[in-house]
Parts: structure tokens; C-alpha cells; sequence
């Protein structure tokens, strides 16, 4: 990579934004890239971080509703949307586009807290072994998506991509390796969509893939964990037609749950 495509630091990159006429501008290099396309993830974050900058007075983010219509690079320019604001909720939309067109469409569900009669959650974080005790698998010396080299991402449990498995039933620890405390919703979310769709576990060779929609619940207005490691379950509950349909969610490292997830994943193999 030359002096001029050196990597940018995730708070960097999002903290490089920039307004002028209403739109927000921003190029990501290409160490944020999977293939030909920034990874879903970082382009979903850059589309929430825009928002934020154009109302700075939104409450908790409460939902992300985000179409992947086409490959994003380079120069990346957002323009945000305000829909509707009530007194307790908003919803905001974000179009990104880029040297390559048009890629994403984001819709927010923004909500400040309300008084509930009922408290229930039924997603108890399984029992994992430590970061510390799992694998790596993606590393300098093996290939491996460039964005990849942001995060740290170890197995927990389940197999591999690209391992021939019979089971896409797949837990990870995941950490964001360049993140900051301003940032912490957008690193959640880009942190959600780092690890491989499940379905690549299946495969015994590698096979193009592309999320087509991602949608995703945020289950609590303070979304981090006190040392940096998140806990990921992606399970792919159906495949075929060139199509998989995941679920995923996300906890703190001390079991709260943060993410519930729902992906629609494009197979080309």
C-alpha cells in the first residue's frame, strides 16, 4: 500500500466527515474494502454517522433498516433525510453514494427512553471460551479481506469459513481494534457486520457473497462493553437459490445483550 493509501483509523474515518450543501463527504481508502466494494459494515456506520452530524439532538438509535443496492469505493458522499420526528422518536433516512454509484439506502429508528411496566429478555449469551483461549483465523500471513486488519475477530466456536462444514452455526469474539467512545453505536454497528456471513462455512472453496438487506435492533441505549470484546452468534437458517437468510446477535462481554440482527445474503457460488 502506498504512502497515500495508508490505513485510516475507524474514529479517524469517521471523524474526517465533512458537510457542504447538505450532503456529507468522506473517502475511504482502500483497507476498508471487501473485494470490489466497501464492507457493509463500514459503509452502514458511515450512513449513521452523517445522520448524527445532520441532527446532533436524536435520541438512542433504536433500529437500522439498511439496502445494499450496489458496490461503494473511494469518495463516498451521504445525504441524510429527516422523515419524521415525534417526541420520543424519529425516523431518518441516508443515501450513500460513490465513485461507484449508487450503494446504500439506511433507514434509523431513533427513540429516547420510556417508562415500561414489563422488562424481559430472553437472549441469555451462551457459554464460551475466552478471546484469550480461541483461535485467530484471519492474520497477515493467510488472505483475508483488507478491512479485517481493523478488527480483531477470533472463534469461538463452530467452523470455519470455507471449511466444507456440514452445520453454519458460528460464535465469535469479536473487538474493534481503532474505535472510540464518541463513535460507540457506529462501532457496534460496523463491528456487527465484520465476522463472515455463516454460510461461507459451508463452502470448501471460496465463493463470492453480497448482503443484499440488513436489519438490526439495538436492545439498549448504551451499546459497549467494558473491555472492548463482544460476543457474536451468526446462524444461517436457510440456503438456497443463491440466497442465505442469518440471524445474528451481538453481547457485551459480560453476557448484556446489545444486537439482534436479520441478514439476506447473496450466494454467487
Amino acid at each position: 500500500m502506498s504512502d497515500d493509501q495508508a490505513p485510516t483509523r475507524f474514529d479517524t474515518l469517521l471523524g474526517q466527515m465533512t458537510e457542504t450543501d447538505g450532503r456529507y463527504h468522506v473517502t475511504a481508502g482502500p483497507d476498508w474494502m471487501q473485494g470490489r466494494t466497501l464492507y457493509g459494515g463500514i459503509s452502514a456506520a458511515l450512513c449513521l454517522r452523517a445522520v448524527r452530524m445532520a441532527y446532533p439532538d436524536l435520541p438512542a438509535l433504536r433500529s437500522a433498516l439498511i439496502a445494499f443496492a450496489g458496490p461503494s469505493a473511494g469518495d463516498v458522499s451521504i445525504r441524510p433525510n429527516m422523515l419524521r420526528q415525534g417526541k420520543s422518536a424519529a425516523f431518518v433516512t441516508a443515501d450513500l453514494t460513490s465513485e461507484a454509484g449508487f450503494g446504500v439506502h439506511a433507514t434509523f429508528c431513533f427513540g429516547a427512553n420510556r417508562v415500561s411496566a414489563k422488562r424481559q429478555v430472553l437472549l441469555d449469551m451462551p457459554t464460551l471460551p475466552t478471546p484469550a483461549e480461541v483461535f485467530r483465523p484471519f492474520s497477515k500471513d493467510r488472505p483475508r479481506p483488507l478491512f479485517t486488519d481493523h478488527f480483531d475477530m477470533r472463534l469461538a466456536k463452530g467452523a470455519l469459513p470455507v471449511s466444507g462444514a456440514t452445520d453454519a452455526d458460528i460464535y465469535w469474539w469479536l473487538k474493534a481494534l481503532d474505535s472510540h467512545e464518541d463513535f460507540a453505536e457506529a462501532t457496534l454497528l460496523a463491528l456487527a457486520d465484520a465476522p463472515p456471513p455463516a454460510a461461507l462455512s459451508l463452502f470448501d472453496s471460496f465463493t463470492p457473497l453480497s448482503t443484499m438487506t440488513w436489519m438490526v435492533d439495538f436492545l439498549t441505549d448504551a451499546p459497549s462493553s467494558a473491555d472492548g470484546w463482544y460476543a457474536a452468534h451468526l446462524k444461517s437458517e436457510a440456503i438456497g437459490d443463491g440466497y442465505s437468510a442469518q440471524n445474528s446477535y451481538l453481547w457485551a462481554s459480560d453476557g448484556k445483550p446489545l444486537l439482534a440482527c436479520r441478514q439476506t445474503i447473496a450466494l454467487f457460488g
